[in-house]
């Protein structure tokens, strides 16, 4: 459903392209999405060109669409949209809402993480220090019966409290 796009390259559709914004229930976010693909899928020439589920922003998904007529004939019938669409956004809007950040960028040194995998799962730590380049993470365990320090990977730590 979504194309790929990079450099210089011109999308296979031709006309204004909007990203509207439409309102879903929480939590349902991704049935309409599918809902909508298939939809889509089974129309020639539907004028939906992607369907964006920003991971950061519940009740909301963003669609790609030849115009706002497009999004309506098409949600007519699916049980879990509140509404037609609310809203569109600019292209760079829509990449700085699904641009993925790495977890490492979110803490800071005194941060509580828990470590979601490796040989420490489960356990609280504080950050003592963040290298972002190495996407390394140096913590100390609350948990410990003794003061124990590890070095870990950036993507096995989940931040719990802000310092």
């Amino acid at each position: 459903m979504a194309e790929e796009r990079s450099g210089g390259e011109t999308p296979a559709h031709t006309g204004p392209v909007k990203y509207l914004v439409l309102r879903t229930t929480v939590n349902q976010e991704l049935n309409v999405a599918l809902m909508l693909e298939s939809i889509a899928s089974n129309l020639e020439n539907s004028g939906l060109y992607a369907v964006i589920v920003p991971p950061e922003i519940k009740g909301y998904i963003i669609l790609e669409a030849k115009g706002l007529h497009v999004v309506n004939r098409l949600i007519r019938d699916i049980k879990h949209v509140k509404g037609s669409a609310v809203g569109s956004l600019r292209e760079d809007e829509v990449e700085r809402l699904i641009k993925v950040v790495s977890p490492i960028e979110k803490v800071k040194p005194g941060d509580i993480v828990e470590i979601v995998s490796g040989p420490f799962k489960g356990l609280k730590a504080r950050v003592i220090s963040v290298d972002v380049q190495k996407n390394v993470v140096t913590v100390r365990m609350l948990e410990a019966s003794y003061s124990m320090e590890a070095t870990l990977p950036g993507d096995d730590i989940r931040p719990v409290k802000k310092k």
